[in-house]
């Protein structure tokens, strides 16, 4: 996968009138993890180009299994400030996330794994 876990969408909002698609969790080494620039918090606003608003949570979660190797996430920025409650950026919108420099070595390690675990099983 891609590496983060997300919450949100019309049937399952995370934050209160607020059907929007956020990242809860990253996997230390995975692909958003090793890219660096995804953090949880952060707002997806697109993948691939695809609008994520009024999506179900299932939905969503589709569109993130399908996105194929190369992944460009459009992103608004949660920031904490020092004393107040935890806000949206104005503009906070990235050009996107390509991960497809993480993404496509990362599936490939793994596909090779896979196929060497197979023929290693196969020879005992």
């Amino acid at each position: 996968g891609l590496g983060f876990n997300i919450v949100g969408g019309t049937d399952q909002q995370y934050i209160p009138n607020d059907s929007s698609i956020y990242v809860s969790w990253i996997k230390k080494d995975g692909a958003a993890y090793l890219d660096g620039r995804l953090q949880e918090g952060d707002k997806i606003l697109a993948i691939n180009g695809k609008d994520l608003k009024n999506l179900r949570h299932k939905d969503a979660v589709e569109l993130f299994r399908n996105a194929g190797c190369y992944v460009s996430l459009k992103i608004q920025r949660r920031l904490q400030p020092q004393n107040g409650p935890v806000g949206h950026r104005g503009s906070g919108e990235s050009d996107g996330l390509p991960l497809a420099a993480i993404l496509v070595p990362g599936l490939a390690l793994a596909a090779t794994a896979v196929w060497i675990l197979l023929r290693y099983r196969q020879r005992m």
